[in-house]
């Protein structure tokens, strides 16, 4: 059996064209992938303006995309940063995080996550302060399924040399402020977890009170480092019990829309096959679907190169790798010719400003 399964756009960087969105829900909707969370952090307007309103420019685009989910069956949701509200509560937020929850629910939002990842949270009552904030956006939305995404939303100490040092029993103390419907978002024992076993996410669930909602960073390749490199490979390190132990499985993807369907293919068929999957296998299948059998079989054969080498290693070879993927006529072709260009390339700095 396949869990609900579903992609949170929650990446730095050049978000992704609502043309990309559209082909993207539509081409995973019969694969499972019944949920569509809009969160990128390109979006102030959700993250560091958070308090304006979306301009009716941008609002228009965004109402549209929800309608088409809901045409499809697929759900549609919102990620809400509010952006270091948890840090000094200022008189006057419930006024303005009603008004912000009033303006998202006209478009339809299925699901509303509030999201407090990629941002200080060395506070000591920091589980306190946010579960005031979620509890009282739960009982103001529309939305029929609220998440939560601590700030510490995975094991990894990268978070606490980030973003200040977690408080002690953070997680599980936000686990029981929250009411038990409320989702709580994990990525794993790593930010980009390379293995997410059963033992783990049952360790989380007692602590928090409940089946996490799984935030996967695979495919995602936003940051400095990582927008070097395509993830293109299938999944891997995801055996299929683990649907035991969660409640839905959400992707973030990678910055290149189309490209970014392999990998999701091939987690469907992970879940699917369960100990008969085999990632090779399911990678070259999910690429001729995808790409189509002869640029494929090219991706296969650069797949060292693309994703294992980077692009600021290159060298001589990125003007031969770019002639050679000119020559097809495929968007995914096309994808990989822009992240020859730098089309991607993201710094930190970029980062620290979305």
């Amino acid at each position: 059996m396949i869990p609900e399964l579903g992609i949170i756009e929650g990446f730095f960087g050049r978000p992704w064209s609502w043309r990309e969105r559209s082909e993207t829900v539509r081409y995973l909707r019969p694969h499972n992938y019944l949920f569509y969370l809009y969160a990128p952090k390109a979006d102030a307007f959700l993250r560091r303006r958070w308090r304006e309103l979306h301009p009716d420019a941008e609002m228009a685009p965004l109402a549209a995309f929800a309608a088409e989910c809901r045409a499809i069956g697929v759900r549609f949701g919102v990620g809400l940063s509010p952006f270091e509200l948890h840090l000094a509560p200022e008189r006057g937020w419930q006024d303005m995080l009603a008004r912000k929850l009033a303006h998202l629910d006209a478009l339809g939002v299925d699901d509303l996550a509030i999201l407090f990842d990629d941002m200080r949270g060395d506070v000591p009552d920091l589980a306190e302060r946010q579960a005031a904030i979620v509890t009282f956006a739960a009982e103001r939305t529309k939305a029929t399924r609220i998440l939560c995404c601590p700030s510490y939303y995975s094991d990894d100490s990268v978070l606490d040399s980030a973003f200040g040092q977690r408080p002690d029993g953070y997680l599980s103390q936000l686990g029981r402020l929250l009411d038990p419907t409320i989702e709580i978002m994990w990525t794993g024992p790593e930010v980009c977890s390379r293995e997410l076993s059963p033992g783990h996410l049952a360790r989380i669930a007692g602590e928090i009170g409940r089946k996490p909602f799984l935030w996967d960073n695979y495919p995602v390749n936003d940051g400095a480092r990582m927008s070097q490199h395509l993830h293109l490979r299938g999944f891997t390190g995801r055996p299929a019990e683990i649907r035991r132990h969660i409640s839905a499985h959400g992707v973030n993807p990678a910055s290149q829309a189309v490209l970014s369907r392999i990998p999701a293919l091939t987690l469907a068929e992970s879940y699917d096959r369960g100990d008969d999957y085999d990632y090779v296998a399911a990678f070259e299948r999910a690429a001729r679907d995808v790409l189509g059998a002869d640029l494929a079989a090219q991706v296969q054969r650069d797949m060292l190169t693309l994703q294992d080498r980077g692009l600021d290693r290159l060298e001589h070879r990125r003007p031969i790798l770019r002639t050679r993927y000119d020559s097809y006529a495929h968007p995914g072709a096309a994808e990989i010719v822009a992240w020859l260009d730098g089309v991607w390339n993201l710094s930190d700095e970029a980062v620290q400003t979305q």
